[in-house]
């Protein structure tokens, strides 16, 4: 009985796509503390000024950290229990896109202000939320592939 296990070929298909699952949700958490959004003042006179708000100073950009975390750890669980536990993190990167999107439309103070050539003031949307972005897709396109392919024997 021991040699017929012993003879079985291991699955490394499926935990190739628990490792992407790994890595997309360590991505997410490093996204998390990079800048998001910010606020540009240029002027004729001053030349630009601006300011940054990382995706953790705000509490939607704490949720995706920790839809990141979430993903994360059923990446881990699957690279040691079953490939398959890394299709759960389909649900969290799901919710960070969703937190993403809603970090984009959020508040209304959100508005440019044009005073003619002299200042303009607007915000601007930064790296790190389009890296989140691209990590919680990441997140789920490699869910997905984890639940939909089988390895190839």
């Amino acid at each position: 009985m021991a040699e017929d296990l012993s003879s079985r070929p291991a699955r490394v298909g499926g935990r190739r796509y628990a490792a992407g699952v790994t890595l997309a949700g360590a991505a997410l958490v490093v996204c998390a503390v990079l800048p998001w959004s910010g606020v540009r003042a240029s002027s004729a006179l001053l030349g630009a000024i601006t300011s940054d708000t990382r995706g953790i100073d705000d509490m939607l950009g704490v949720y995706a950290l920790l839809a990141g975390l979430a993903a994360l750890g059923c990446g881990v669980a699957g690279l040691f229990a079953r490939p398959r536990f890394a299709a759960v993190a389909a649900v969290p990167g799901a919710l960070a896109m969703v937190v993403l999107v809603m970090f984009v439309s959020g508040p209304v103070d959100r508005v440019s202000v044009e005073l003619g050539g002299l200042l303009s003031i607007e915000p601007v949307i930064r790296y790190g939320w389009y890296a989140s972005l691209a990590s919680a897709f990441g997140v789920v396109l490699m869910a997905v592939l984890a639940l939909v392919r089988r390895p190839q024997s």
